[in-house]
């Protein structure tokens, strides 16, 4: 979903000296009269300070209840930037959805091709130095890309340097496997790791513009029986599932998050492009939810058709049967 909402010319103006100005960090943009608009610029602490001690000057901008978008300085080569989302969870839900109606058109207005990465943080501390360092952690722990992932990367960012501005595709493939995701699927996720919400969070990749949108719901499912009916049975989608559950030799009850991917056969030009698109798309799903949006995925599951979900296939793998040995008895003696 788009919002209609443009950039206006004094941020172009404010971005393209943050450009041409190393002395400056970063850039803080918000949205005012249905137009993106800055708000301030970040100095550098001195002009040999690194990322980490420059970050510091962003801590007294970010208010617990205000959306903002922050555009900063963090590396030596090109592109030179990051783009992050900040929406606090306190944050009005009017704004929430505004800022997710008009993420990729700050991006693509100012031009993709400056940044190298985009964050969405939900709290301050995930804007701090240490926050920013377990980030990078938890992107140095995925596996690297496959040849197919950095091919389709090389093509993405081709595409952006020769149309900047100019009907870009948002979704690129880098290091940390970027791609746009809208606010409003981030927030339902983030709901559903602090056990918010429905308990459940379903995600689809627009064909048109290559972006993760939330697939609006209002089911609340509390079995595996139920969820079924609630996935759709002719396009591809990422479910996330909050499942309670007891082991069937009973125990303690289980909390915990499922994924499903699925993707059912359908003929048409529009499920091939889903087909090549979903698989190539799904670990960088996966990646969002668990480092920006911390979920902790006890399962992954993928089937083709919705209804090859089942409690007894769900449970076998939540709770394996363990084979019973038993101890080898020698035969009895002729006689005996």
């Amino acid at each position: 979903m788009q919002s209609g909402i443009s950039a206006s010319q004094e941020l172009i103006s404010k971005f393209n000296t943050l450009l041409a100005d190393t002395s400056l960090f970063g850039l803080l943009v918000t949205i005012t009269s249905e137009s993106l608009t800055p708000l301030d610029t970040l100095p550098r602490s001195s002009p040999s300070s690194d990322f980490s001690a420059d970050i510091s000057k962003l801590a007294p901008h970010l208010k617990p209840d205000q959306a903002l978008y922050i555009l900063l300085r963090r590396y030596d080569t090109a592109p030179y930037l990051i783009a992050v989302s900040y929406v606090p969870d306190a944050a009005k839900v009017r704004q929430k959805m505004l800022f997710a109606s008009t993420r990729l058109t700050l991006i693509r207005e100012l031009g993709s091709e400056h940044f190298r990465e985009t964050i969405f943080a939900t709290s301050a501390d995930e804007l701090s130095a240490a926050g920013f360092e377990k980030h990078d952690r938890h992107a140095q722990l995925e596996a690297p890309l496959t040849e197919e992932e950095r091919t389709l990367g090389e093509v993405k960012r081709a595409e952006a340097e020769a149309g900047a501005g100019t009907g870009i595709r948002e979704i690129h493939l880098s290091k940390t496997m970027n791609m746009p995701v809208a606010t409003d699927a981030l927030v339902a996720l983030s709901a559903l790791g602090r056990e918010e919400g429905s308990g459940l969070v379903m995600l689809k990749i627009n064909p048109e513009t290559e972006v993760v949108e939330l697939v609006p719901d209002s089911s609340t499912p509390s079995t595996i029986t139920e969820l079924v009916h609630t996935i759709s049975s002719t396009e591809p989608r990422f479910t996330f599932f909050r499942y309670k559950s007891t082991p069937p030799r009973g125990g303690d009850e289980n909390n915990v998050i499922l994924f499903f991917y699925t993707c059912p056969p359908s003929p048409g030009t529009k499920a091939i492009k889903f087909r090549m698109m979903y698989p190539l798309m799904k670990r960088a799903v996966l990646q969002v939810a668990t480092t920006e949006a911390g979920l902790q995925i006890e399962k992954k599951f993928e089937v083709e058709d919705p209804s090859e979900i089942t409690e007894q296939s769900v449970s076998s793998e939540l709770f394996p049967e363990t084979e019973t040995k038993t101890a080898f008895r020698r035969p009895k003696r002729p006689g005996k």
